[in-house]
């Protein structure tokens, strides 16, 4: 007799990290404006057992030029979001989501001759 694990009731996925409808109020106002500037094309969106990432591409078949990812689990320690950018590295990580997107919100200031 095999024991199965239960089924979720609702399609309510338990054990899942995912985005706040605020946080990814924050995010898609972000992408809105930097699509409308040319620089980036498309994004996909993970939810997985401990984090949840928003990957930000230029173009469709490339990898990701940035990935913001929350991970609650280091809420306490270093900060739930952190921008990584293409290499991999850590470009900012905190507890406060738009202080974290500061960084991408500066590449939308340009000079204009």
């Amino acid at each position: 007799m095999t024991i199965q694990p239960p089924i979720p009731f609702a399609g309510v996925l338990h054990d899942q990290v995912a985005f706040h409808r605020t946080e990814l109020g924050v995010i898609l106002g972000l992408y809105g404006r930097m699509v409308a500037a040319g620089e980036w094309r498309d994004y996909g969106i993970s939810c997985l057992r401990d984090v949840a990432v928003f990957a930000i591409f230029r173009r469709t078949a490339e990898t990701p030029l940035y990935r913001i990812e929350k991970r609650p689990s280091l809420r306490s320690r270093q900060g739930q979001y952190a921008l990584i950018g293409a290499e991999g590295h850590v470009l900012k990580r905190g507890n406060d989501l738009r202080q974290v997107l500061a960084i991408l919100e500066r590449k939308l200031i340009r000079v204009v001759d």
